[in-house]
């Protein structure tokens, strides 16, 4: 089974000067884990999940506020509001930063015509849980460990196993 017969084609595309804000919505929404960034018509990288959380990191936690023993009491939660205004301003500074500061460039991706076994082994040696795929240099789907498992489940039907 070839790779085309398992990806979703025309997948959903970001360019690389979007907002971050604007890359997280079109995940939130579709309930995507990561999309292609282009460049015009050029796969240019790709923005996933794990690069978004990776935005979030504000340092570390405050511990060095000491209050008195008679305002112990309050000091958890002094310390976790300063936490959360740092979170905070973390995420309204990220979010105006084009995706081209935080996408993969490094893509890794297959052509349409490979066979959905070096799709899978790709992803597993790389790590990764989405393949851009490509015919002629020019983006025309995205596989999903899940399409592969989904085109293996189909190939096989219940009962049918070699």
């Amino acid at each position: 089974m070839l790779v085309k017969d398992v990806m979703t084609p025309d997948p959903v595309t970001v360019q690389a000067d979007a907002k971050v804000s604007e890359a997280a919505s079109i995940l939130r929404k579709r309930r995507i884990g990561g999309i292609p960034v282009m460049d015009g018509e050029r796969l240019a990288g790709i923005v996933t999940e794990t690069d978004l959380l990776s935005l979030l990191d504000v340092g570390e936690l405050s511990d060095d506020l000491w209050l008195p023993s008679p305002l112990e009491i309050i000091e958890i939660p002094i310390r976790e509001f300063v936490n959360w205004e740092k979170t905070r301003k973390a995420l309204t500074d990220i979010s105006e930063s084009p995706i081209s500061d935080i996408m993969s460039t490094d893509v890794i991706y297959i052509d349409e015509n490979a066979e959905i076994e070096e799709a899978a082994k790709l992803m597993l040696s790389e790590g990764i849980a989405r393949l851009p795929v490509v015919k002629s240099d020019r983006l025309v789907g995205i596989v999903t460990r899940q399409d592969i498992v989904r085109g293996i489940g189909t190939a096989f039907p219940e009962g049918t196993e070699d």
